[in-house]
């Protein structure tokens, strides 16, 4: 039972990125019309579940801001005629680990590491929220909302296992992003980990003709994770150090590159892994992460990862995670700014 309960938490983390249980409970936001989730109410239990700080981000709460720069590869017009795949342009982007809880451990295995990706053309900013997982933790914005509502601390400051063993039975697919973490080893650096688009997103070509892909960025140093032992010895506050110290021997980079899509794949579900291994990828280019710069730089860019994307690049039609994203992060702006 024991290891059934710690699963089961494991789960709401992945599915989260919440961080650690709350040592105090949190006050319950009022429940959404049954038809519709409202985003202000999943916003809501985010901040709530997270321990409710104050100016931070209802997830990617921890993290650290960089600059870069994008440079396409001759591949890459083939696919989208999107002006960011023509010519190298300048980047701003974050890494952070997942959740709204600005004191998470940087050696917290199921939680997502995050990879906000701005790519700066003047006035038509291409910009990417990736994650360092294949999938979402939730297909709807209803099973997010009922997700994060199963493990809020109940009066006794714990969540109910009961209540979250019944939720995760009735909605299987909720696991699968945890389960992807917990299989494999804490990453040892920003830089040394796998992220994905997790949506599809369709690229045109100048000739009209759609491709739809998923987008991932590989790490050129390969997966990096680090050993039990090599962990334990980890402070709670690693990642910036490394990262410092990566970016002083030169810049870390990134293969940017799409896997594309065959008829049968799924692109109404986030939860839903395509078979990467059976699919042909095109490389789009190249990242190039060049140096740290002030957390002000990141907060104050009111990006957009549904709004800010350009002429030959389009999200899915079809998925309600990714078009619940616009409002959400709207949301989390405006209670960050108060």
């Amino acid at each position: 039972m024991t290891k059934i309960v710690a699963l089961m938490f494991s789960t709401a983390a992945a599915l989260l990125s919440a961080g650690p249980a709350l040592a105090q409970t949190p006050a319950a936001p009022a429940q959404p019309a049954a038809a519709e989730v409202d985003p202000q109410a999943i916003v809501d239990l985010q901040f709530a579940i997270a321990g409710n700080h104050k100016k931070v981000r209802a997830s990617g709460a921890k993290g650290v801001c960089v600059k870069g720069e994008f440079t396409p590869s001759a591949e890459a017009a083939s696919l989208s005629k999107a002006p960011h795949f023509a010519k190298p342009v300048p980047m701003t982007a974050r890494f952070s680990m997942g959740g709204g809880n600005p004191n998470i451990s940087d050696k917290t295995k199921p939680t997502t590491r995050g990879f906000a990706m701005e790519f700066e053309i003047a006035n038509d900013p291409m910009v990417f929220y990736f994650i360092s997982a294949p999938v979402f933790g939730a297909r709807t914005p209803r099973q997010l909302h009922d997700g994060i509502s199963a493990r809020l601390p109940g009066p006794d400051g714990k969540p109910d296992a009961e209540k979250i063993k019944a939720f995760v039975a009735a909605n299987p697919e909720t696991t699968r992003q945890a389960a992807w973490l917990n299989a494999r080893p804490v990453p040892a650096s920003f830089g040394g980990v796998n992220y994905w688009g997790v949506q599809a997103f369709t690229l045109t070509n100048a000739a009209g003709k759609p491709t739809i892909t998923k987008l991932k960025a590989i790490p050129t140093a390969g997966q990096l994770g680090l050993s039990d032992d090599e962990l334990k010895a980890k402070p709670d506050s690693f990642y910036a150090d490394e990262l410092t110290e990566r970016l002083g021997k030169g810049p870390m980079t990134f293969d940017f590159v799409a896997i594309l899509g065959e008829p049968g794949d799924p692109t109404n579900d986030s939860t839903a892994m395509w078979p990467e291994d059976n699919r042909k990828t095109v490389k789009l280019g190249t990242i190039a992460i060049s140096a740290i710069q002030a957390n002000t730089i990141c907060d104050e860019k009111p990006t957009d990862p549904v709004a800010n994307l350009p002429q030959g690049v389009a999200g899915p039609a079809d998925d309600p995670m990714f078009e619940i994203r616009s409002p959400a992060y709207a949301i989390s702006r405006g209670k960050r700014a108060q």
